[in-house]
């Protein structure tokens, strides 16, 4: 609560010089303010918003902010909704458009696809060693522990792509679609283009 007043008041003192501030929303979810364009990440150029003082010729009215709890429609509520964004002027509750929604159904997938090849080659090289290790039977001890040893660390790696699939998978079919849905994202962003 006190973040959120000293970012708001700073803001203002801002607004009232006269100055631009910067506004923009990280993958995490994080939103970030800044009156220097050069402080915005790259990544995020096209989607900052910039907010500007007032016109002082224009008066503004003061409005009184809606209690939590507060039912729509009642007086003194106000109905909050996500500024258009450039694509298709759809953004979600935190601010975020279809790219930075499209850009994280992409990663994960890359990631799922990365960790799946790099499972199947750990565990044909896995099978590969277990079958050398069928082989030699008749070889000295000392090779056969080495086998092993080698055979142990490529099922452990093995094992170590399953869970990154499974990750992957868990934040594709399950988590990245519970966060849109919280967070009133179109569930049409996450869909990947092929």
């Amino acid at each position: 609560m006190i973040l959120l007043s000293t970012i708001g008041l700073l803001i203002l003192a801002t607004l009232a010089f006269g100055q631009e501030v910067y506004r923009w929303v990280d993958e995490k979810g994080a939103v970030h303010f800044t009156d220097d364009l050069g402080q915005v990440p790259e990544k995020y150029r096209g989607q900052f918003q910039r907010e500007r003082p007032p016109d002082e010729s224009s008066p503004v009215q003061p409005t009184s902010p809606p209690s939590i709890g507060t039912p729509k429609g009642a007086p003194g509520a106000r109905e909050i909704r996500p500024t258009p964004g450039p694509a298709t002027g759809e953004k979600d509750i935190l601010g975020r458009g279809e790219e930075w929604w499209r850009a994280k159904a992409r990663e994960w997938n890359e990631k799922l696809i990365n960790a799946q090849k790099s499972y199947e080659s750990a565990y044909s090289e896995w099978k590969a060693k277990e079958q050398e290790i069928e082989t030699s039977k008749f070889k000295p001890d000392s090779l056969k522990r080495k086998l092993r040893a080698e055979s142990i660390a490529l099922e452990q790696k093995a094992m170590g792509f399953e869970k990154q699939v499974e990750e992957a998978k868990n934040m594709i079919e399950k988590v990245l679609p519970q966060q849109a849905q919280d967070d009133r994202a179109n569930p049409e962003w996450l869909k990947i283009e092929k």
